[in-house]
């Protein structure tokens, strides 16, 4: 036979054959293969045969001998001497790779049938349950063998990073991490995209490398609120001075990571985010660490077509695509999601209070509530529930954090922060702003006017669209 170097493009009638007297040769062969092991993929000379092995091993738990098969079945298998390690990991890999493409084949053929019907979802099982078929390699973790080794493989690998809010991090042990899908939710106009994109100029000024995708505001919207939380410009302030901002902009990006903000229409889907992350990563050449998209509810899955209004079944099926989107590129994934009405007035979130029920809940790692409100967020206060998180016991409890209204950039208080003290300084510092705003002269024009610009039909328009 040829050696393991040998690759098949063409599983001919006599390459199956060599398949079933390995098998034959050696028993353990079969039981490493036994899981993915199907007559049907022989060719119809040797289905009799193969049908024989899998019965009589499975009944008898002994693998037959040669004789007794070429008796039973008429076959002319013989022995294969001299066979080594090498050979076999020819065997492993080849036999994979033909009963996967022997099961795409057919589930293909059985699509066709489907398709002419219109009967799709059974589809969408056929292609996944055969491009999946693989062997059981990977014995696992020798839990005794190594505890330091693998502890220090953890810490090293696992790719945790701080959000950039102490607090959070506490309740998350440490941050989030790559691999796992995190979803903000919230109703309408509590700042989801704020939130994101707060996360995203944590993460840069660590020097990490992000995308941001929009599915909602322009990029260059996006851009311009980003513009006033990197430099604290006040947001109602951008175009007073162009050249002195765009010089604190080139500053910050002289030690920061990148940052690359992708509009996508509503309805894109996860193959549209795969795409272009594949392009921006082969002409850049920048490996990305975290992605931030806003959001989940406006993506359409790629694996099943599904009604607009059965929002279940497509929130179930988008947020399995992201999180293995997110172990695929190996990056921090953090999305937002819509929280239905009844989630307004309530001063607790559960399950019951995020759109499309709980699909969503279940396939992510964490999942956040924002209750913060527009009058919150002018009043100086960001406040987050944990509703589900797999790596920490921090499931319901809150984080305050901090606002700056005119710069949009969210801040942590520390553990130690009380909250009627927080709202009395804030207070205090919009009273004293408020009143020098109000005086005249060139004094008044260089000092920030907080609650007028709060109050500015500019400022209310962008609030009103967080």
């Amino acid at each position: 036979m040829e050696t393991e170097q040998q690759k098949i493009t063409d599983y001919t009638v006599d390459i199956q054959k060599l398949f079933l007297e390995m098998m034959l040769n050696d028993a353990q062969s079969f039981v490493r293969i036994q899981n993915i092991f199907n007559a049907e993929n022989f060719d119809r000379s040797l289905r009799k045969a193969a049908e024989f092995i899998f019965t009589h091993t499975d009944k008898q738990s002994t693998i037959p001998t040669l004789k007794q098969v070429n008796s039973t079945c008429g076959t002319n298998l013989k022995p294969v001497p001299d066979l080594t390690d090498g050979h076999y990991n020819w065997f492993f890999d080849e036999f994979e790779n033909f009963t996967r493409r022997q099961e795409l084949e057919r589930a293909i053929l059985k699509s066709a049938d489907h398709l002419e019907k219109g009967n799709y979802t059974p589809v969408e099982k056929l292609i996944k349950d055969a491009v999946q078929i693989s062997l059981t390699r990977d014995l696992g973790t020798d839990y005794f063998d190594d505890p330091k080794g693998r502890l220090l493989a953890l810490k090293q690998n696992n790719g945790q990073v701080s959000t950039g809010w102490p607090t959070l991090d506490k309740k998350l042990f440490g941050g989030m991490t790559k691999c796992e899908l995190n979803i903000f939710c919230g109703v309408s106009g509590s700042g989801k995209s704020l939130f994101l994109q707060n996360l995203g100029c944590n993460w840069i000024l660590k020097g990490l490398n992000g995308v941001y995708i929009t599915l909602e505001l322009s990029e260059n919207l996006s851009a311009m609120r980003i513009d006033s939380m990197l430099t604290e410009v006040p947001s109602n302030q951008i175009f007073k001075d162009l050249d002195g901002l765009a010089l604190k902009v080139k500053m910050v990006g002289k030690t920061a990571g990148s940052l690359r903000i992708k509009y996508l229409p509503a309805q894109s889907n996860i193959n549209d985010i795969r795409a272009y992350c594949k392009e921006l990563q082969i002409k850049t050449g920048s490996k990305i660490d975290f992605m931030l998209v806003d959001y989940l509810d406006l993506l359409s899955p790629v694996s099943v077509k599904v009604s607009p209004n059965d929002q279940f079944i497509k929130d179930k099926y988008v947020s399995e695509e992201l999180r293995n989107l997110s172990q695929e590129l190996n990056v921090i994934f953090v999305t937002a999601s819509q929280l239905n009405r009844g989630a307004v007035e309530e001063i607790e979130f559960d399950h019951s209070h995020i759109a499309g029920g709980i699909s969503k809940i279940n396939t992510a790692d964490n999942v956040f509530g924002i209750f913060t409100s527009r009058a919150m967020r002018e009043r100086g206060k960001y406040q987050l529930q944990l509703m589900k998180t797999r790596s920490s016991s921090g499931v319901g409890q809150k984080v305050e954090l901090g606002f700056d209204v005119s710069s949009l950039r969210i801040v942590d208080l520390g553990e130690n922060y009380k909250p009627e003290q927080y709202t009395s300084d804030v207070m205090e510092k919009l009273k004293t702003r408020t009143t020098v705003g109000e005086m005249e002269g060139n004094e008044a024009e260089e000092t920030p006017k907080v609650t007028a610009d709060v109050r500015s039909t500019t400022l209310k328009k962008m609030l009103d669209n967080i």
